[in-house]
């Protein structure tokens, strides 16, 4: 049978605008799709999930154990739908990465990676070497497709859908090897980086901790997400979830502003489906500018302050 599964990411609230661009490679593929929330009182989310253009029926698995995005207990649950589906897509965020391969390993296949466009229904493009290439990828027909999109690639549908519910129990027990801490984040209220229409990053030049509290306050100004470069992570200005790139968070916002960013291949691999890029470097030679649609040589502690003063 020739039909799509999608695996809803959510917070327990809020469905992750992830889960329809999912469901637009869904219908590139040609294919009836469903959705499947898991969680813990979902009713909210599978009502949100409902509403994707498109979706045929939405699945909601609901239990305690599945609170958590714990991969383990949420792999299980995907497996046990499985024979219903010929292809089962999740998002090439975090939550995807993490349930995504574990899924794939379970039903005995490989997992197909990123994809950023549909030739047919097991053909697929996706990117290599940090952008610079594209390569063809065709799965065999005979196995479950397990693949995960490359969201910053894809547009959401529409939010006019209007599927079937069913609500269904878990099919398996918790695990017993594995258990749910806690989840941390450094980014604070801001708009998630992933889902944010903006974002202003810093890179090592922003030169200490404290100065980086200059990017925060400028996204605060204008409801934007912050992000940072490899080399600013790494000299401990911020915390590790706000890098942006091949290694970071791969991101597809409206405008995207970048200060003190040099431009190296993999922090652009992370921004070049950005709407329109902005890039602050005192260096006029950096490699950002190259991809930039906006360029400023300047010093990013003169802009920053006079671009506060003109936003307030």
């Amino acid at each position: 049978m020739s039909r799509t599964l999608i695996i809803a990411e959510h917070d327990g609230q809020t469905l992750n605008p992830s889960t329809a661009k999912c469901a637009s490679c869904a219908a590139a593929i040609g294919h009836d799709y469903d959705i499947v929330v898991m969680g813990s009182s979902i009713s909210e989310v599978a009502s949100q999930a409902a509403s994707i253009g498109g979706t045929a029926d939405v699945i909601a698995i609901e239990a305690d154990h599945l609170q958590a995005p714990v991969a383990v207990n949420l792999a299980a649950e995907v497996v046990a739908l499985a024979d219903a589906y010929s292809h089962i897509l999740g998002p090439s965020t975090t939550f995807g990465r993490d349930l995504m391969p574990r899924i794939a390993a379970l039903l005995g296949v490989n997992q197909v990676s990123d994809i950023s466009a549909v030739e047919g229904s097991h053909h697929f493009k996706r990117p290599i070497y940090a952008g610079n290439a594209v390569v063809d990828v065709t799965a065999p027909e005979s196995a479950t497709l397990v693949a995960t999109v490359r969201v910053a690639s894809w547009k959401a549908v529409s939010n006019d859908g209007n599927a079937s519910l069913e609500n269904r129990p878990a099919a398996h027990p918790p695990s017993a090897h594995t258990r749910y801490i806690g989840l941390e984040s450094g980014g604070g209220e801001r708009p998630d980086l992933q889902t944010a229409s903006r974002v202003i990053s810093g890179g090592r030049a922003m030169g200490s901790r404290e100065n980086f509290e200059m990017i925060y306050s400028l996204a605060d100004l204008i409801g934007a997400g912050a992000g940072a470069s490899r080399a600013a992570v790494d000299a401990d200005y911020c915390p590790n979830d706000m890098q942006v790139g091949q290694t970071g968070k791969i991101i597809a916002p409206d405008l995207y502003i970048a200060f003190g960013i040099s431009g190296a291949i993999q922090h652009v691999t992370g921004i070049k489906d950005a709407g329109t890029i902005v890039a602050v470097n005192k260096d006029a030679d950096a490699p950002i500018f190259e991809v930039a649609d906006i360029g400023l040589a300047a010093d990013l502690f003169n802009v920053i302050p006079e671009m506060k003063q003109l936003l307030s």
